[in-house]
């Protein structure tokens, strides 16, 4: 044992270690602060605390020890250290440190006595540097009193101490420390900066990841440039000759597989019930999470919803997919349509809120499945457009046969005659009146010859205008007029243009009594006008202008639009005739009829 001494192998340094920045230009994706740092440091404007805020492990702790590292330089104040120097050499990412930069962890010396210890030290002048430098690593565990025990030294600091104050909850920081710091705020890093880092990194490490692996890593880093090293580190460690692969990682990160998420996807689309619960069933038999499936697909749908709204978005950086997946979703984003993405968003979000806790995950997946199946179930404006957006995207092929069975029935042909036939039978009714009455015949012909000839006997020249508005008159103005008077009123009627007299004595409660075949009229028009109707009401009845109130204003907007009030104006034209223009408003049906019943 002790005359063969092994040798043991070296511990393989971290990914976020082995590329921790060295100066402001290699930290990436926070620009906004190592921007005005840089220029402070140019102009000499140093300030004696600093406050750097933000989520974790997207580099604070690294800013703070590469300023203390530029006010140190030989060459400093400086936003470039040289790096040749001593204290360049010390407080480099692998370095050993300076005795004039003093790193303090506040959550294991946070209390007073490690306050007043830190402002004892503090007083003496740095040793080889020109300041020093006091680093307090999370300082919002800081206590109240050590907070005051260090208040009048950073309120009043000596010209050679600067304070670095790291946090990651800058609230619970003692105000009267936090104002009188410069608080610069770190934010988490973007998809596409965080690629671009770990491209990086990979090709100086020497192995092959492929692309689809990159989007699973940034997805489970959230945006933190060290937790984000850490998976691609681990990924890293399991790779093979063949380098990272897809499959590897998602079997190591426990994501879910795309395949099974567009499984479910396109049974949702296509309404396969049996489609989507058998994804499901294999989900679980593979051993997958029902909570982490839930989220992947809460991801996907809102990809999806991006993608209707931003056809471009993979374009943009929006969705971050490969090539070939981002044109998938793109179909299945087309198929589908925003309402009902919307929908599925809001219930698979309200699920993962179910399944916090949930003894039986799967029956919880399964339950908002069939949920996001039967919209018709629900009576919430969302599911509703969803159901006029699904009527919409139907081909008109499906829409014919759906409206087929009215059309091959001539046996049935007495149903259709009740109101929407009488205008093509107005030709019969006409030429009963000329069969049926010699009578009638006689006695129009002076009522003609009067209104035809006023001019023409000389000796009466005041009477002969006189009978002619008496016998105009008193078939429209006066029903109680006698039989001989009321039978040419027929004829004349039935003469004169139908427009005019059928639109003249409707009303709106007379267009309510009808409401059902107006309703079927304009089914064989438009199917999804006639569901938007559903729950509306005829508000009022002006000549020929008929106004329609529904109790949903986005409902309402839709009715608005030209296409659907065409259709319902055709509709009046085919079961009462005449010439109609329909307008649409939101309101309630209570105060609706409230308003319409007395007139």
């Amino acid at each position: 044992m002790s005359g063969s001494t092994g040798t043991v192998p070296a511990v393989a340094l971290a990914l976020y270690r082995k590329y921790r920045p060295a100066t402001f230009s290699e930290v990436v994706g926070q620009e906004h602060v190592t921007d005005p740092l840089r220029v402070a440091l140019s102009a000499g404007r140093v300030n004696h605390a600093y406050l750097f805020s933000g989520p974790r492990g997207c580099g604070k702790t690294s800013s703070a020890r590469i300023l203390a590292r530029s006010l140190n330089c030989v060459k400093g104040p400086t936003p470039d250290p040289c790096g040749e120097c001593n204290s360049c050499i010390g407080l480099a990412p692998n370095g050993t440190g300076s005795v004039d930069v003093v790193e303090l962890d506040a959550a294991s010396h946070g209390g007073v006595e490690d306050a007043r210890d830190l402002r004892d030290k503090a007083f003496y002048a740095p040793a080889e540097a020109k300041y020093r430098v006091f680093i307090i690593d999370e300082a919002h565990m800081v206590t109240t009193q050590g907070f005051n025990a260090l208040l009048k030294i950073v309120e009043e600091p000596p010209d050679h101490l600067i304070f670095i104050f790291a946090t990651t909850e800058p609230d619970k920081v003692l105000p009267t420390i936090r104002s009188r710091t410069h608080h610069y705020p770190f934010r988490l890093i973007p998809p596409g900066v965080m690629r671009g880092l770990l491209e990086r990194n990979c090709a100086a490490e020497g192995v092959t990841v492929e692309p689809a692996v990159f989007p699973l890593v940034i997805r489970a880093g959230g945006g933190s440039a060290r937790d984000t090293q850490s998976v691609m580190d681990q990924l890293l460690a399991g790779a093979g000759p063949e380098g990272v692969t897809y499959e590897r990682a998602i079997s190591l990160l426990g994501v879910t597989d795309a395949a099974l998420i567009n499984d479910v996807v396109d049974g949702l689309a296509a309404g396969d019930g049996a489609s989507v619960f058998s994804t499901i069933d294999r989900l679980v038999e593979a051993g997958h999470d029902p909570r982490r499936f839930a989220s992947d697909l809460l991801d996907r749908l809102r990809d999806l919803v991006l993608l209707c709204a931003v056809p471009d978005a993979g374009d943009r950086n929006l969705v971050s997919a490969p090539a070939d997946e981002l044109a998938t979703m793109s179909a299945q984003a087309e198929r589908i349509g925003p309402a009902t993405l919307t929908r599925y968003a809001e219930i698979v979000h309200a699920g993962l809120v179910e399944m916090r806790g949930a003894t039986a995950p799967r029956l919880l997946l399964e339950l908002l499945c069939s949920r996001m199946l039967l919209p018709s179930v629900s009576q919430s404006e969302a599911a509703l457009l969803q159901r006029l957006e699904q009527l919409e995207r139907r081909p008109p092929a499906t829409i014919a046969q759906g409206g087929d069975p009215a059309t091959p029935a001539p046996p049935g042909a007495p149903v259709f005659t009740r109101r929407s036939q009488q205008p093509t039978a107005a030709p019969p009714v006409a030429a009963a009146p000329v069969a049926a009455a010699p009578v009638a015949a006689v006695a129009a012909a002076p009522v003609v010859a009067a209104v035809a000839t006023p001019p023409a006997p000389a000796p009466v020249p005041a009477a002969a205008p006189v009978p002619a508005p008496a016998a105009v008159q008193p078939p429209v103005a006066q029903p109680s007029a006698p039989v001989v008077a009321a039978a040419p009123a027929a004829p004349l009627v039935a003469a004169e243009p139908s427009t005019p007299v059928t639109t003249g004595g409707m009303d709106a409660m007379a267009v309510r009594r009808i409401w059902s075949e107006l309703l079927a009229a304009v089914r064989s028009t438009s199917r999804s006008t006639e569901a938007m109707l559903t729950n509306a009401m005829v508000s009022e009845v002006d000549g020929n202008v008929v106004t329609i109130a529904h109790t949903s204003a986005p409902l309402a907007r839709r009715l608005a639009e030209a296409r659907n009030t065409e259709a319902i104006a055709t509709a009046l034209a085919t079961v009462l005739g005449g010439t109609w223009q329909v307008r649409c408003i939101h309101g309630t049906p209570g105060a609706t009829s409230q308003a319409t019943t007395p007139a």
